[in-house]
């Protein structure tokens, strides 16, 4: 329980910089990648980014696994 702070100080961390990499990301022009579902009304928008989020998912995957695979050695 006393690494409890740690652990949340380092999430707020990791949150923080993914937002400012998203919000660079939109800045320069990224939107999505093809795939991502787009729908467009008068009174309503739809976007659901599945190819981006399956994208993430294999990265941070990969990323995860390249980790723990280094640290067992």
């Amino acid at each position: 329980m006393a690494d409890l702070p740690k652990w949340l100080f380092f999430a707020g961390v990791a949150l923080i910089a993914a937002a400012g990499l998203a919000w660079l990301a939109n800045r320069a022009g990224f939107h999505g990648l093809p795939g991502d579902i787009s729908y467009r009304s008068r009174h309503f928008t739809l976007y659901f980014p599945i190819v981006t989020c399956l994208a993430l998912s294999v990265l941070l995957s990969l990323m995860i696994w390249l980790i723990t695979w280094f640290t067992r050695r």
